[in-house]
């Protein structure tokens, strides 16, 4: 069982004992054999005959789950009452919630929160639209848009199933930030439409956060949102990613005593955090990397299966045009990572690696942050990241700095 995810896969059982000695202990066992922990035990009701429990189960995966459900079910003298899933209960009317600064308690905090008083502040607004940034709450408020096409490792699951995910992500804005942030999940897939729906709702955000969008559609909107709009604009799973990569790739060298000007990298996927990590490598001194997508190698001059984005990362990368699929690129590299959904790549386990593994993020995917997916190489990755999931560090990190981003573009608009 992975200890990771049984917090996301946490059941409560109701069942009914019967009361007679022994049962119990049939009960324990039997989840015992599904391969899951107990937590907690708790007696809800007692009568003559029967003992009524409420029992933790720690499950590993939803499959671990619906096997103890059907071994409590088959059991004689038990009887399962109900079971309840804890992170749906979570879930359960949504994780984020709209609340008053200032008590509405008189009538003359009405006049001033709202008609008559605030005509005055409309109006000071419209001589001045700068002063939106002190007098609405358009200072410390982002819009976190996405349509649904790349959440997670899960894909193109559309805007509604990718709600939570983004309430999720407005939490750790208020969390990590202290930002006020609102989820916003556009039912269109046309850049064109997703451009125009951003720059229609700046006029109320003090910043457009665009998350899980897929490639390449998301370099376009975001390059052309960062021209059009006088507002911050910033991708979450580029830059907040290659942001983490790179503080782990740097504590990782200072482990194995290398140099980063020295590696040569491969990565395993190219969509949006792929390329947005190896920019951030090459800035930082970075002279060589592969890139590979499902075609295999990506070099100037590949023909199929390219875009705009690969092309430009034909021309930035892999000097000496290496071909192949990952295993053939992959002889002398020291670094590697990967930047891809589901599905589990061989070379983790090839020979053919050049002296020390130097790193193997493997970034802020539900797949990828399973540590079953993603075993450290020997002497590569700081010893935090084999105890803290790489979605911790992640959220932690690109958080605080989107936070502090917003804040100074903030300033800089109140200074004008």
């Amino acid at each position: 069982m992975d200890p990771n995810a049984v917090s996301s896969h946490s059941l409560t059982v109701r069942v009914d004992i019967k009361n007679v000695q022994g049962n119990f202990a049939k009960l324990t066992n039997v989840i015992a054999e599904q391969g899951v922990s107990m937590g907690a035990i708790d007696v809800v009701h007692v009568t003559r005959d029967w003992v009524t429990r409420d029992v933790t189960v720690n499950c590993g995966n939803e499959e671990e789950a619906k096997r103890v459900l059907d071994a409590i079910r088959k059991m004689k003298g038990v009887r399962l009452r109900s079971w309840s899933d804890k992170t749906f209960l979570l879930h359960l009317g949504g994780n984020i919630r709209d609340e008053n600064k200032i008590p509405v308690k008189t009538r003359e905090a009405l006049s001033r929160a709202y008609t008559p008083g605030v005509a005055r502040v409309c109006m000071a607004i419209a001589e001045d639209k700068d002063k939106a940034y002190n007098l609405t709450i358009k200072n410390n408020v982002v819009a976190v848009v996405s349509d649904g096409t790349a959440v997670l490792g899960l894909g193109d699951i559309g805007p509604e199933a990718a709600m939570p995910v983004m309430e999720g992500k407005a939490m750790l804005f208020k969390e990590f930030g202290g930002v006020d942030a609102f989820p916003l999940c556009v039912d269109s897939k046309d850049p064109e439409e997703i451009i125009k729906f951003c720059k229609m709702i700046a006029p109320t955000f003090g910043g457009i956060n665009l998350e899980d969008i897929s490639a390449p559609r998301c370099f376009t909107i975001e390059d052309r949102l960062k021209k059009e709009l006088d507002i911050p604009v910033f991708h979450d799973d580029q830059h907040g990613t290659a942001v983490v990569v790179l503080a782990g790739l740097l504590n990782a060298l200072k482990l194995v005593g290398k140099k980063i000007e020295d590696l040569r990298v491969v990565v395993s996927g190219v969509g949006a955090s792929g390329v947005a990590c190896s920019k951030i490598l090459l800035n930082a001194g970075v002279k060589e990397i592969i890139g590979l997508d499902r075609e295999g190698a990506i070099y100037k001059g590949r023909t199929g299966h390219m875009n705009f984005m690969k092309e430009w990362f034909a021309e930035h990368t892999n000097p000496r045009m290496l071909q192949g699929r990952i295993m053939d690129v992959i002889e002398g590299r020291t670094c590697s990572w990967g930047c891809r959904g589901r599905g589990r790549s061989r070379w983790r386990r090839s020979r053919r690696w050049g002296g020390t593994r130097s790193s193997s993020p493997w970034p802020i995917r539900c797949r990828r942050s399973c540590p079953r997916r993603r075993r450290p190489m020997r002497a590569s990755w700081p010893r935090a990241a084999r105890t803290i999931p790489t979605r911790s560090t992640t959220c932690c990190a690109f958080r605080a700095c989107s936070g502090a981003r917003w804040t100074c573009a903030r300033k800089r608009s109140t200074r004008r």
